[in-house]
């Protein structure tokens, strides 16, 4: 069990709150996992699980052997119960997505209270949109609102961050090249993760706004910053030398490449103004990495095509389905990070990040749940407005997922 003792640190903002956090969509798949785990190893935090329904959050308490735990009655479509749910706790973890459908309000009440916030989405199209609703007003308030804390964009992001701390450390340089691979991994997918795809082709498709973010690879980049070098993510097969391996498209570095560019702005371009970062998957072979490719692109052509899309959503996984314990606690995953030295390749660092369960959920939610803890009792270096895990909570969630078997491994080269 981990450290439990929540004693000793001291808040400096929101102390007069009832709780130290509340997990907002307690009762979907995702959000039962992060109650299920702060229960389980954070038995002395104070905190409380909020959803639509008195019924289901009773369920949930009787699921996870908390008769004891508080819940909060609250409907993201009713702004006054955004409000109450948002003063009521120092930071509110969120798990009800799509975030484009349901997300806002809360967001918004958040930034309006100066509660932090954090939550899982992988909605670049609505990430965009929030920024003009509520950045200066959580500057303003102290609110740190905190996006993509889950597989996308954590290991990433952050892998980043390690790397090119470890860059410096050795060699006193950033690398201005950063390459992201994934490697093997074992998981299964969601409801609510298909249902949050779907939606984003779909407003991809209707709305020239969301569609211009989604493609751009700096749609989350600061409006005032000029873009960097990098151009749209891989979408064929390509020979990687520093891997020695054949690569793909990776579905996910559609939002990652985007998160780690904002973090690189949000740190005043530290990496530098043309720093470059690309993301794929690396492949067993030249065929596999066809396969792959073919069948993302035949797959992204029907989705945009509505008759097609409405029929392919019927035969996948609905919001509320996701993988069950077996398939959780068996899987894995490891993502590899290169940095490439400025002018000599013998100095290149490679970090290979590594979660123990499956990455949508058994990992995910847990990296939620850290990044909700450090919210809520790390001494963070940055004030309110709308970051990215690196930019925000960078080394302090890096040490707090090593507790929940998710680490950061230099690689000899």
């Amino acid at each position: 069990m981990e450290d439990n003792n929540y004693s000793d640190f001291d808040m400096n903002e929101n102390t007069q709150r009832d709780f130290d956090i509340v997990v907002y969509g307690a009762t979907g798949f995702t959000g039962a996992l992060v109650a299920e785990y702060l229960h389980e190893h954070h038995r002395a935090l104070s905190w409380a699980i909020a959803g639509r329904s008195q019924t289901k959050l009773d369920e949930l308490k009787g699921t996870i052997n908390a008769p004891d735990l508080a819940t909060i009655v609250a409907d993201s479509s009713r702004e006054d119960d955004m409000a109450r749910l948002a003063a009521s706790a120092k930071v509110i973890i969120s798990t009800v997505g799509p975030y484009a459908r349901f997300g806002t309000p809360l967001v918004e009440a958040c930034a309006a209270q100066g509660t932090h916030y954090c939550d899982l989405t992988g909605e670049p199209q609505w990430m965009a949109s929030i920024f003009e609703k509520v950045s200066a007003l959580a500057e303003e308030t102290g609110a740190r609102l905190v996006h993509c804390c889950g597989f996308d964009s954590i290991p990433s992001d952050l892998g980043v961050f390690v790397a090119q701390q470890t860059m410096m450390e050795k060699h006193g340089v950033f690398a201005t090249k950063v390459s992201g691979r994934m490697g093997k991994s074992k998981g299964a997918v969601s409801g609510g993760t298909v249902a949050s795809m779907l939606l984003a082709v779909e407003q991809g498709v209707s709305d020239p706004v969301a569609r211009n973010v989604l493609n751009d690879p700096y749609g989350l980049y600061p409006s005032e910053l000029n873009p960097g070098p990098d151009g749209p993510d891989q979408r064929g097969i390509r020979w990687d030398e520093n891997f020695e391996s054949w690569t793909g498209p990776f579905v996910m570095a559609a939002i990652n490449g985007k998160v780690v560019r904002r973090s690189n702005a949000l740190a005043s371009l530290v990496y530098g103004a043309d720093f470059s970062y690309d993301e794929s998957m690396l492949v067993e072979n030249r065929r596999s990495g066809l396969l792959l490719a073919g069948g993302m692109s035949l797959g992204m052509i029907a989705l945009a095509i509505g008759p097609l899309r409405k029929l392919i959503s019927k035969r996948l996984p609905q919001p509320g389905d996701g993988p069950s314990l077996s398939e959780r606690e068996n899987g894995f995953f490891e993502f590899h990070v290169h940095a490439h030295h400025p002018t000599n390749s013998e100095k290149d660092v490679r970090i290979c990040v590594k979660g123990k369960r499956d990455p949508g959920y058994g990992a995910t939610s847990r990296m939620l749940a850290q990044a909700g803890l450090s919210l809520a009792f790390d001494e963070l270096d940055v004030e309110g407005g709308i970051w990215t895990p690196a930019s925000a909570l960078g080394q302090h969630l890096v040490d707090r997922l090593a507790k929940v078997d998710i680490t950061f491994e230099e690689i000899a080269l």
